[in-house]
């Protein structure tokens, strides 16, 4: 993924708009690029910082965004694992039925 890219998906990864395989890209992009990330923090200062003192609420954006990257991370683990159990059911699947063919052509 490139960053340019990155930078057209930062404002759906902020309104939590990205799902599956954009959400995992968009991650690992954040996660080696230092320029991406800052954008991230911006745009998520000016968003955060703006909608938090208009309500005229306490903040701390740093935490706020670190959580959200957090949560997004915890996303991608769980879409991962889950296409490692559905894997592990395909592969079941498939011995399952090679041993009763088997069966069936010694009986």
């Amino acid at each position: 993924m490139n960053c340019k890219k990155v930078d057209k998906m930062i404002p759906m990864f902020l309104n939590k708009e990205l799902s599956g395989r954009e959400l995992s890209d968009f991650m690992e992009h954040i996660s080696v690029c230092p320029e991406c990330k800052e954008e991230l923090n911006i745009q998520f200062l000016v968003m955060e910082g703006m909608a938090s003192l208009e309500g005229g609420d306490a903040f701390d954006l740093n935490k706020n965004l670190n959580k959200q990257l957090e949560d997004a991370r915890r996303k991608v683990q769980m879409r991962k694992g889950f296409h490692l159990f559905v894997y592990g059911l395909e592969v079941l699947a498939i011995i399952t039925m090679i041993t009763i063919i088997v069966l069936v052509m010694v009986l």
